[in-house]
């Protein structure tokens, strides 16, 4: 089996060191950074979602699992619709999936991060990329992971997604925030354990 984790717009792998460390030992793990993110150093070839799209299908090499959080979850979508017989399975978590958040009453993150990582590409605050007519195409076992205080991606928005994926499943953790899969790992190990198995 294998993993392979797409971090948020915060661009680093370390976000989920603590769920990976909670799968069975002999699961092959990848921990994507994305370049230019966050405090991820920049690479000249990375300058949009695109780019984020082919540096996850360069290291996929036959079917795996896809595991990815907020805007990772966006490209994780991309690689399934894109790609359908290289994914498996997905787990996202907190993701826009590509729809506009503004309807379902999202905070708008987007000045906090640039003023947090001001040397991070602009695209990730720029481009908003738009999923929601071919979600229902998506093939793929999805398991949705939320939590109900997340104010950048609302449940409603967990919601929406489960009702247009065809094959996904939404599980809440109450109390959760948009850091859920990081900080409170231990509870979400199980679900993901048992939809990836």
């Amino acid at each position: 089996m294998r993993v392979v984790f797409l971090p948020g717009a915060a661009g680093s792998s370390a976000f989920w060191q603590p769920l990976s460390r909670l799968l069975p030992a002999d699961w092959d793990r990848t921990l994507l950074d994305w370049p230019g993110l966050g405090d991820v150093p920049p690479s000249p070839e990375v300058n949009g979602f695109d780019d984020l799209v082919r540096l996850t299908l360069a290291v996929i090499d036959g079917p795996v699992d896809l595991v990815a959080q907020s805007m990772g979850g966006v490209v994780a979508l991309r690689v399934a619709l894109e790609r359908p017989d290289l994914v498996r399975r997905l787990v996202l978590v907190a993701t826009s999936g590509g729809l506009d958040l503004k309807r379902f009453g999202a905070s708008d993150w987007r000045e906090d991060y640039v003023r947090q990582h001001p040397a991070a590409r602009r695209f990730i605050v720029e481009q908003r990329p738009d999923l929601t007519g071919r979600l229902p195409r998506v093939r793929t076992p999805t398991l949705l992971v939320w939590g109900d205080t997340d104010p950048i991606s609302p449940l409603a928005v967990g919601r929406h997604l489960a009702d247009l994926l065809p094959r996904a499943e939404l599980v809440v953790i109450p109390g959760g925030n948009h850091a859920l899969a990081r900080d409170r790992a231990r509870e979400i190990a199980p679900h993901v354990l048992r939809h990836l198995a």
